[in-house]
């Protein structure tokens, strides 16, 4: 068996048939289960997730009747019931979201070890794992958004692990360059992305077109954040600046997770909204005005509307 979430929900049996899943409440449930497959999902946050803030009045019959129908769609898929909750009694291998997790990690790890054609095989086969918009036909489920959020954010740093890895094997590589430009323009306030287009033009010879990335990036943090770029892309451009054949090999992966917590990130969500952006970045913005604003210590989180828990190799 096998099941997907990336993308609209999928499962199959044993011999690949197809298992229906009919009616968003039905599809919300396997979701839930499937995100924390082969472990125990308490009924409250099943309730929750499955109605929302209008559950019915008979809440846990009304789960349980949702669970029973369930079963019924997914013959021979084992869900659990004990003191604790419910659990999906799966490999959680089989589940594509557990899969690419699995993946990116080794890939991430590969790349920091030294072996960016490993790291590149394994995050291509991560990335391939998606089919489109993760929890695509659940969108409307209390849960959807911030999980959804969430998992962008994870697959936007697998792309950039990826190209990270492609970038070592290939420095002058033309299709890099135009695909990191389509990235720093879906997220201006990224500064991995900066740092990689900054480091791919310059692998091509184009100096001049890599030091006016660094421009642009430190004006469009300013004007939006308030804030200067970070100590390692300004390490990176330093090294630009003096035409150094090997500039520094890479910035951090961000490190916040900060999804769903608009109340923490009012500053950077206001400034962000005004253009419509979904940005990622690691520093928050300055919380009184005033130009320039004091500079935040190495630690400091940088806020962003949609974030996410993921280690940076090294950095536990």
């Amino acid at each position: 068996m096998r099941f997907g979430v990336l993308g609209a929900t999928q499962a199959y049996a044993a011999d690949g048939s197809v298992l229906p899943v009919t009616g968003v409440r039905l599809r919300a449930l396997l979701v839930l289960l499937l995100l924390d497959a082969d472990r125990t999902v308490t009924p409250q946050r099943l309730t929750d997730g499955v109605y929302g803030d209008r559950p019915p009045e008979q809440a846990a019959n009304a789960l349980q009747s949702q669970v029973s129908r369930l079963r019924r769609s997914l013959p021979g898929v084992p869900i659990e019931f004990g003191p604790a909750g419910y659990r999906l009694a799966i490999d959680r291998q089989r589940v594509d979201v557990h899969r690419f997790t699995a993946l990116a990690e080794a890939g991430r790890a590969a790349l920091a070890a030294g072996d960016p054609a490993g790291a590149a095989a394994l995050l291509r086969d991560a990335l391939g794992l998606w089919r489109g918009e993760p929890l695509a036909d659940v969108t409307v489920a209390p849960f959807a958004a911030a999980e959804a959020a969430r998992l962008r954010q994870a697959r936007l740093a697998a792309v950039e692990d990826r190209v990270e890895a492609e970038l070592a094997l290939a420095p002058a590589a033309a299709p890099l360059i135009a695909e990191l430009r389509d990235l720093v323009a879906a997220h201006p306030l990224r500064e991995r992305l900066h740092g990689l287009l900054m480091r791919a033009l310059h692998g091509a010879g184009r100096r001049a077109e890599a030091l006016a990335v660094y421009a642009d990036a430190r004006r469009v943090l300013a004007e939006e954040l308030g804030t200067d770029p970070s100590a390692e892309l300004v390490a990176l451009h330093t090294a630009l600046l003096r035409d150094d054949a090997a500039p520094p090999a890479r910035l951090p992966s961000p490190l916040t997770s900060f999804v769903g917590r608009d109340g923490e990130c009012g500053a950077s969500g206001s400034c962000s909204a005004r253009r419509g952006w979904s940005p990622c970045t690691d520093r928050a913005a300055p919380a009184r005005p005033g130009w320039p604003p004091p500079s935040p210590p190495a630690t400091t989180a940088r806020c962003a509307w949609w974030s996410w828990p993921l280690s940076h190799p090294g950095r536990r």
